[in-house]
């Protein structure tokens, strides 16, 4: 055999083991479970579904009770503050950060003499994990100001909660006011 088919044999030899090689790293990437920046979050099972139900339902229950009775300052504890946190109002970003809803907040708190927040009577609650879970109700809120004005609105709410640090809070939210037909 001569010395350039001695090479091209080699050369042969090992393409197919390099390919034999990364079919095995394919299969084998595939079959292992991703560590780097997984969630250590599972899916919910429907026994574990309940009670991340009723925590949910009690946490939303807590939010309108301390708005209504400590004010629109209340808020800033049940939003997240990592820089994950977002809010959008009527399809626009009114908060696209923690910081800026906690500026907001304060901003907005310096208006109001008094609010009154209720639920609806709809309430979903979608446990995605033991750790998420998307909220949907209805609201009716009424804000009088310092000037005495009072407005009642009305719409509906969707957010993310999340399980953190012992207690609930959102993520993200978003709140919708019916368009006027004006």
């Amino acid at each position: 055999m001569s010395s350039s088919t001695c090479v091209l044999s080699v050369l042969f030899l090992s393409r197919k083991l390099r390919i034999r090689s990364l079919l095995l790293a394919i299969t084998l990437a595939a079959c292992v479970p991703r560590v780097a920046g997984a969630s250590h979050s599972h899916s919910v099972t429907p026994d574990g579904a309940s009670p991340v139900d009723q925590a949910v339902r009690a946490f939303m229950q807590t939010v309108s009770h301390s708005v209504t009775q400590d004010g629109p300052m209340a808020w800033i504890k049940y939003f997240d503050a990592s820089p994950a946190f977002f809010m959008a109002v009527n399809g626009q970003m009114a908060f696209p950060n923690s910081a800026a809803a906690q500026e907001g907040t304060r901003k907005f708190a310096q208006t109001i003499h008094h609010i009154e927040l209720k639920w609806g009577d709809d309430l979903r609650v979608d446990a995605l994990t033991n750790e998420f879970a998307v909220v949907a109700v209805s609201w009716s809120e009424i804000q009088v100001d310092t000037a005495g004005h009072s407005v009642t609105e009305t719409g509906y709410f969707t957010g993310l909660a999340e399980y953190r640090e012992g207690r609930w809070q959102f993520r993200d939210a978003h709140w919708s006011s019916p368009v006027s037909s004006h």
